[in-house]
């Protein structure tokens, strides 16, 4: 579940459409679509999802996504409050809801599951799913210790499942575009990244009340607050992001980690210093608590050429040597698949996922090492 884009900002986000976080309408206006078996193209039977976690930002994002695809249904819901578990169930029309999930998982007949739970709980929900032989989609992050990353990888691969993580940069446009540039070498070798992310989320941890017209089926909850079941600050939460758009657009690996912060264990403000395999240097500068709505800002060096990301909604301009600079509007780019699209077009056999499991990992090692760093005050290698 995401606090990076700031609370007050998701209005906006809502009417972008690569992002399909619209809310449903009346659910009369939905039952064409839900409360029955769906056939796919094929005529066979869709993929059947259950939902560990059924909360605010599932309701937004990934929901939405498994009710307009025609080779996937929503079999059962689960999560642990009872009231917000009944109006999830109404308005996306499912029959089947628990707050116990092993009981969903024993007693409904599925394919595989969206985890959208707790950050500190992905981990046990995702693998008890992998042992029941269901496909996984793990909304970030991956898990909170790269041990359990590592452990998910390795039952997925036995258990011959789709282990998916929604990270964002291989399901955003910009993303997709910067990782194209790089490797097209648009830019030549990457030699500095510079990414400024600053916002406001002390909504989600408890800090300020949420808005009054914030939209979305159920309430978020404050479970960010409580380091338990976080795991961490905003560096896990929304600057996992980050961390996988450097990773993931580069294709290169950090090699050595710093980082200091505001607190250890539920940061708001942090700068995170990477130092990538080819010597690439990379800065990330994280703020969650600003009195300005919203400046993001990321900039790659190359020995090229230079790409700026400006957000939201997001554009990408390109600088040559020589001064000309060719500007990317996010309308203009490739729009990429949802997670839950690329999910079932995996477990089809239609597609790979975009962003894996190794990808996951990736991210979780590098905020591990950030919060090692920042309560030690050294230097965290990594290795390849």
């Amino acid at each position: 579940m995401s606090a990076l884009i700031p609370i007050l900002l998701l209005k906006n986000l809502f009417s972008t459409g690569q992002y399909r976080y619209a809310i449903h309408g009346p659910k009369s206006k939905r039952t064409d679509n839900l409360g029955k078996s769906k056939l796919n193209e094929t005529n066979n039977k869709a993929i059947r999802i259950g939902v560990i976690g059924a909360g605010a930002f599932a309701s937004r994002r990934h929901l939405p996504s498994l009710v307009e695809s025609s080779d996937a249904e929503i079999v059962a819901l689960c999560r642990r409050n009872q009231e917000m578990l009944v109006k999830m169930a109404d308005h996306f029309n499912v029959e089947r809801t628990f707050t116990d999930y092993c009981a969903m998982l024993d007693n409904v007949e599925m394919d595989g599951v969206l985890v959208a739970s707790p950050h500190a709980l992905h981990y046990e929900h995702a693998k008890t799913a992998l042992e029941r032989n269901l496909h996984v989609l793990i909304e970030k992050p991956m898990t909170v210790r790269s041990d359990e990353a590592r452990d998910l990888i390795v039952l997925a691969e036995a258990k011959k499942r789709v282990l998916l993580i929604a990270l964002n940069p291989p399901y955003w446009a910009h993303g997709l575009f910067l990782q194209k540039a790089i490797q097209d070498g648009e830019i030549g070798e990457i030699e500095a990244i510079n990414i400024n992310w600053v916002g406001d989320v002390r909504e989600v941890y408890g800090k300020i009340p949420f808005p009054a017209n914030l939209p979305g089926v159920v309430p978020p909850t404050t479970f960010r607050a409580d380091p338990k079941m976080a795991g961490g600050g905003h560096l896990l939460d929304g600057g996992s992001h980050l961390v996988c758009e450097i990773l993931w657009a580069t294709k290169l690996r950090p090699i050595a980690v710093s980082a200091v912060m505001d607190d250890a264990d539920t940061d708001l403000r942090c700068a995170v210093n990477l130092r990538l395999e080819n010597g690439a240097f990379c800065t990330i500068s994280l703020v969650g608590d600003s009195e300005v709505r919203r400046r993001f800002h990321s900039t790659y060096f190359g020995s090229k050429g230079t790409l700026i990301v400006d957000g939201i909604p997001f554009k990408v301009t390109m600088q040559k040597p020589d001064g000309e600079l060719l500007v990317h509007e996010e309308d203009q780019m490739e729009t990429p698949q949802q997670p839950v699209d690329n999910f079932i077009d995996a477990i089809l056999g239609r597609a790979q996922p975009l962003s894996t499991g190794d990808d996951g990992l990736r991210v979780v090692e590098v905020i591990e090492a950030a919060y090692q760093s920042s309560r030690t005050g050294k230097i965290i290698s990594l290795s390849l």
